[in-house]
């Protein structure tokens, strides 16, 4: 009886000891969630247009290389019943890809009118959400009784409201994709951190509030310069042109803010908590399932037998060298770098959307 309640009692103990582990864990992750979307806030207030440029230069080609990897990870070796899934989200990505980048080559050599750009860029608009209206309405089929035909009706809304003020549309999605990534850790918190998932939520109620001040603290200052064609470009960038009305300290301001907070979960987050996994299954896991990012075997689509290890390592190489010429071209020229860049990124913006939806 005795050696028995000493057992429990260690048994209690442990656990005890345990569960206070995990709650230090979770009160670090919430405290560093919460001390750097405080210190974003300050930097992009204080120096909105130097952080733009600091921060592009450092992290916007790390952030490409990480995410690749990511949707290495979550890319299944044989596609099964998502075939028609990825082969739509393959074709959207390549052919969306291709034509916004023409975009800029055929302004420049002045094919149309002006007056017709807002219809051209319109007409990508609705190419692109009903590509993703398409997108999910597979993902639901994939879904076990689950109907998702109301993305049809949505999009279509979507295409109208993009048809009243392309340009606004399109200035809208340069200030949610950043968003995306918070929505992609809390589906891998879903996924490998459900105990985490409440405290990050809780935590994303901090992001109105600091957006909140930073409008208020912000809309009554001067117009940041854009007498140099950087400067300029940021600013545009951010909507000034078409948001004449607000300062472009603000829009700077916020657009920076929210950058940062992307390259975060993208180059911090993601990378820490990628190897975890459920508690129930971390010890079942092979060694090599939980190697570090950089570790090509833990890619499953170059582990598996049927996978293709050559090509995933050609793809991370390859990466790694675009990140080098996106640095090298940045020390040269950053105006010009900076504009290709954001031209040519549509691409994993677009391929942001397919993954997400694989994780709902």
């Amino acid at each position: 009886m005795e050696r028995t309640a000493n057992i429990n009692l260690a048994g209690w103990r442990a656990d005890r000891a345990s569960l206070s582990k995990r709650q230090l864990s979770l009160k670090t992750f919430a405290g560093i969630l919460i001390a750097c979307a405080c210190v974003s806030a300050v930097f992009a207030s204080w120096l909105p247009l130097q952080f733009s440029i600091v921060t592009v230069f450092l992290f916007a080609g790390p952030h490409n290389w990480f995410e690749l990897r990511y949707f290495l990870m979550r890319l299944p070796v044989r596609f099964g019943k998502s075939r028609n899934f990825f082969l739509t989200a393959f074709a959207g990505i390549g052919f969306l890809t291709a034509t916004y980048i023409s975009l800029p080559v055929l302004y420049s050599f002045n094919l149309f009118p002006d007056h017709l750009w807002p219809t051209i860029l319109a007409s990508w608009n609705t190419m692109l959400l009903l590509w993703i209206g398409v997108l999910v309405w597979l993902r639901g089929k994939n879904k076990v009784r689950r109907d998702w035909s109301w993305a049809f009706p949505i999009a279509f809304g979507l295409c109208a409201a993009n048809w009243l003020a392309p340009e606004f549309f399109s200035l809208g999605i340069v200030y949610l994709h950043p968003l995306v990534a918070l929505w992609f850790l809390d589906r891998h918190l879903a996924r490998t951190r459900p105990e985490w998932l409440r405290t990050y939520r809780r935590c994303l109620c901090l992001l109105p509030l600091l957006l909140g001040g930073m409008f208020w603290q912000l809309t009554r200052t001067a117009a940041l310069p854009d007498d140099n064609g950087l400067f300029w470009r940021i600013t545009q960038h951010a909507g000034a042109q078409l948001l004449p009305n607000i300062s472009s300290h603000v829009l700077v301001a916020t657009h920076v803010f929210l950058e940062m907070l992307h390259y975060g979960v993208w180059l911090v987050a993601l990378p820490l908590i990628a190897p975890l996994t459920k508690k129930r299954d971390a010890e079942e896991l092979p060694v090599r399932q939980r190697a570090a990012f950089w570790q090509v075997n833990a890619v499953p689509l170059a582990r598996h037998p049927r996978g293709f290890p050559r090509l995933v390592t050609t793809a991370l190489v390859f990466g790694l060298f675009a990140v080098a010429i996106l640095w090298f071209g940045f020390s040269v020229d950053y105006a010009t770098t900076r504009d290709v860049y954001f031209t040519i990124a549509i691409a994993h913006v677009l391929a942001e959307a397919p993954f997400l939806l694989k994780m709902l």
